[in-house]
């Protein structure tokens, strides 16, 4: 018996599933569950919920499609965010670095407080249009 449930992953909506799985599999460094992988024969991806996994096997991030979800419109509450991801770097030259890796993936910035001395950060959004944030802890 565990006293407290434990976070299995967080799930993400996404109209296109393999691409924004391919985004946060590159910007984070992890791997799709066995069997999830793109295919490599030509043949079309239907994948409509990936796994992705980090280097110890654990489940970090889901993907699943849903062709219904509008982008969140952040700041505007027009179409709130219903959730978003901090990442944290150690150092503003790391800061600096990852921001041009997520935007190299395809992200787009949002907001810049890269020059706040309490909490550098930056806000950007992943290819599907949610926010997530890169910051100097």
């Amino acid at each position: 018996m565990s006293a407290f449930p434990v976070l299995l992953h967080t799930a993400i909506d996404a109209r296109d599933c393999r691409a924004l799985a391919e985004f946060y599999r590159q910007l984070l460094g992890l791997h799709y569950r066995a069997g999830e992988e793109p295919p490599t024969d030509g043949s079309p991806d239907d994948a409509d919920w990936l796994v992705l996994l980090d280097g110890n096997g654990s489940r970090v991030l889901t993907i699943q499609r849903k062709t219904d979800t509008a982008p969140p419109t952040w700041p505007s509450e027009q179409v709130p965010m219903q959730m978003h991801m901090d990442f944290r770097v150690p150092t503003a030259e790391e800061l600096e670095r990852h921001r041009e890796r997520a935007e190299d993936l395809g992200a787009q910035l949002l907001h810049d407080r890269s020059k706040d001395e309490g909490e550098p950060l930056y806000v950007l959004a992943d290819p599907a249009g949610h926010p997530f944030c890169l910051l100097v802890q």
